[in-house]
C-alpha cells in the first residue's frame, strides 16, 4: 500500500507471528490482527499529531467507531508480517484509515482494514471536531458531505 500523495501520512511496522497468536487450527487468530493494526494505528496517530504522551496529558483520544476487515490469506506461526498504514479521508468530525498487511518472504496480502475514528475528550466522552488545520495539511483527503 502506498499512497500517491507524498503530503498523506504513512506508517510502516513489522510483527512476527507468535505462539500466542495462533488459534487452535495453528493460524492467526482473528482478533491478533486487529492487536497488530492498533500497533499500527498508534504510530500512525503519533505522525498526525497524537503521540501517547501528549494524549495522556491532554486526555483527547483517538477512538475506534468503526472497523472493516477483510480476510485473504492466514499468516501462521513464526511469519514475518509487514503493516501498512496510511490516514484515508477526513470528514468534519471523524477520519478514516487503511491498512494492509503482508507476508514478507512472499509479500502475499493477508488482510486489508479500514478503521473510521474521532477525537474523544475524556473522561466526558464528549466528541471534539478535528483539528482545523487538517483541512488544509490533508486538502487531498478531505471528502465533502
Amino acid at each position: 500500500m502506498s499512497s500517491s500523495d507524498p503530503l498523506t501520512p504513512t506508517i510502516e511496522t513489522r510483527e512476527e507471528v507468535m505462539f500466542f497468536d495462533t488459534d487452535c487450527g495453528g493460524v492467526v487468530h482473528n482478533i491478533a490482527y486487529l492487536r497488530m493494526i492498533e500497533t499500527a494505528r498508534t504510530r500512525l496517530a503519533a505522525k498526525l499529531g497524537m503521540a501517547l504522551k501528549e494524549m495522556a496529558q491532554t486526555q483527547v483520544f483517538p477512538v475506534v467507531l468503526r472497523t472493516e476487515i477483510d480476510y485473504r490469506k492466514p499468516a501462521v506461526l513464526a511469519d514475518e508480517l509487514v503493516i501498512h498504514g496510511r490516514l484515508d479521508s477526513v470528514e468534519r468530525v471523524r477520519f478514516w484509515c487503511a491498512f494492509e498487511m503482508r507476508r514478507v518472504v512472499d509479500n502475499t496480502l493477508l488482510i486489508t482494514c479500514r478503521q473510521s475514528l474521532a477525537l474523544v475528550q475524556m473522561p466526558q466522552g464528549r466528541p471534539l471536531r478535528l483539528p482545523d488545520d487538517w483541512t488544509e495539511r490533508y486538502a487531498h483527503l478531505v471528502k465533502a458531505k
